[in-house]
């Protein structure tokens, strides 16, 4: 079940909800948290890519030839996961869209100011037809969003149209969410929850603590 609100996509089932109790939970040791995020990213990525633009193509099955759909392949995919935590989605994603181009990001917060400090840029790119582009950046947490919105950014800077633009976090908090459509009201984006509010220290509540550090056991 997908709850639609404006660009705003909260994907809920059992699915989601087990494996986000399961991410969740404090005694949840690293091997869990990576299977169960996982598990939830393939269900986000499934949501997130069904507006790609489609074409029909005749092919035969062993039985009879007939008319279907397929994605078009006149389109550029970009999965565009930030670092680290974001690589979370990129076997999931490759395995879903074999044709994606794989474009990392790498931005940390500085835990004074919450601002995101860039270390790691592969997008440099150039875009040709931006229409036909078709971006998905990844990120398990959207907390104040700034990260998120550099992004985003980048790619729009590129004369990419932000509704080509879809951001796919697993857990966020409403501050995020509105800093990220205050400056970005077009582009999508699909979550699995979205919490309570941040704390001091600008992490979300109740959250799951720092995602990076579950995943990879840091």
């Amino acid at each position: 079940m997908s709850e639609e609100k404006n660009n705003l996509t909260v994907v809920s089932n059992p699915i989601v909800n087990q494996s986000l109790c399961t991410m969740r939970d404090k005694n949840t040791d690293t091997q869990g948290v990576r299977l169960a995020a996982r598990k939830l990213t393939r269900i986000l990525l499934y949501e997130a890519t069904k507006n790609l633009p489609q074409k029909e193509v005749k092919i035969e099955t062993p039985i009879a030839e007939f008319t279907t759909k397929t994605i078009n392949d006149d389109i550029t995919i970009i999965i565009s996961p930030i670092l680290r935590a974001g690589l979370i989605f990129t076997d999931e994603a490759v395995d879903i869209l074999p044709q994606a181009t794989i474009r990392h990001i790498g931005m940390y917060r500085d835990e004074k100011t919450l601002k995101p400090v860039w270390y790691y840029n592969k997008v440099p790119m150039p875009v040709d037809n931006p229409s036909k582009y078709y971006v998905f950046i990844t990120d398990p947490m959207l907390a104040t969003g700034n990260s998120l919105r550099e992004a985003i950014r980048l790619y729009v800077s590129k004369g990419i149209p932000q509704e080509n633009i879809t951001c796919v976090c697993m857990i966020s908090a409403p501050e995020g969410i509105n800093a990220v459509f205050s400056e970005f009201p077009d582009v999508k984006l699909i979550v699995a929850a979205v919490d309570r509010h941040l704390n001091e220290r600008g992490y979300i509540v109740p959250g799951m603590g720092d995602a990076g550090d579950r995943i990879y056991n840091t």
